[in-house]
């Protein structure tokens, strides 16, 4: 991923309420992560308050949004930041948006598909790989069934692999 992309946290779901509060789908760390910053959308979304929904989101209020009617208009907008003002990613760390579009070739210098889709249902992170004929298979984010990866590709040990 270029380092001058920025990288979506969020996405506005729809208005909640009638005061401007809109609902979040969040991506990657989650609510924590939408803490740690105050401006989305190079200044355009100012971050006044966010609150868990308790079913996986969010509900966020924006400096910027003062209706509901306002609030529905932002509907499928992503939040993003740049990425420079994330923090530095440790040995073995990855950000999702790294991934996605990332080439996956087995082990094996077999070319399996593209990386689509990065999720979490709460052990582990999960891949999802489109194949070349559309279909898609997931495979789990560890050291077992992804040897490596880098900024152009991510290699899948065969065992993991639909091939």
């Amino acid at each position: 991923m270029s380092q001058d992309q920025p990288v979506t946290l969020a996405a506005i779901s729809g208005a909640h309420g009638v005061t401007g509060e809109v609902r979040l789908k969040l991506f990657g760390e989650g609510i924590a992560a939408l803490k740690q910053h105050k401006a989305f959308n190079d200044g355009t979304l100012t971050l006044k308050k966010i609150r868990d929904d308790n079913k996986g989101g969010a509900i966020a209020r924006f400096a910027e949004v003062t209706d509901r009617n306002a609030a529905e208009a932002l509907r499928s907008t992503v939040l993003t930041i740049a990425r420079d003002a994330l923090p530095e990613l440790g040995e073995g760390e990855y950000y999702h948006a790294d991934l996605l579009g990332l080439a996956a070739v087995s082990d094996g210098g077999e070319e399996l598909g593209t990386v689509c889709a990065v999720e979490n249902f709460g052990a582990q992170d999960v891949i999802e790989i489109e194949k070349p004929n559309g279909k898609k298979f997931m495979i789990p984010m560890t050291k077992q069934a992804v040897i490596e990866w880098d900024e152009k590709r991510l290699v899948v040990n065969a065992d993991f692999a639909e091939i």
